[in-house]
């Protein structure tokens, strides 16, 4: 696997501020253990985060473990962006006005809602409710902190990210990727703007 030399330097600098941030760092996956994931679980890492994985493997409390995770446990994990929108759809009037008119049956608004999530960048976790995104063309893809449909920025980049979730600074904020749909939940879009 080819990597990016920028990317290879974020992604070292992050992995010495784990190790400096006292989390458990496995040995990394082989390119063989992201393939059955990818192609059991049927999603694709990002770049960065694929040769994050690939470099050393966080574990403990919060982390996905990738190699020993059940594949229910990760699907779940997987699922969690969408699904957390999906409950303010279904419970607190979340609905885009790029979507059109919201529907008047909750099976109908849900059905429609997942048809429009579809079309947005897959959300890959990193840590906890913590997402990089999968999409290639985001790189680097700022990190997002996920709960419903309230989505934060957590880090511009992973090791922004890093430096921020565990206390490792100096922090290193940078111009971030836009990301479509998350980055403008993240930026403060309203229903209206979306």
């Amino acid at each position: 696997m080819r990597h990016d030399p920028s990317v290879g330097d974020l992604i070292a600098q992050s992995i010495r501020r784990l190790r400096a941030g006292g989390v458990r760092l496995d040995p990394g996956l082989s390119d063989e253990e992201v393939s059955r994931l990818q192609d059991r679980l049927a999603f694709a890492f990002g770049p960065e985060h694929r040769e994050f994985i690939q470099s050393a493997l966080p574990v403990g409390e919060s982390w996905p473990n990738w190699r020993h995770d059940s594949g229910e446990d990760l699907q779940g994990r997987l699922a969690w962006p969408v699904e957390s929108v999906l409950f303010d759809v279904r419970n607190n009037g979340f609905w885009p006005a790029s979507w059109g008119d919201r529907p008047d049956l909750k099976e109908d608004r849900e059905r429609e809602a997942r048809a429009h999530l579809a079309d947005v960048p897959k959300l890959v976790p990193v840590f906890s409710h913590r997402y990089l995104t999968s999409d290639p063309q985001s790189k680097p893809s700022p990190v997002f902190s996920v709960y419903q449909s309230d989505v934060i920025f957590y880090g511009d980049d992973l090791l922004d990210y890093v430096a921020h979730e565990f206390r490792v600074p100096p922090r290193h904020p940078s111009d971030r990727t836009h990301v479509p749909f998350w980055s403008d939940l993240a930026n403060g879009a309203e229903n209206a703007d979306l």
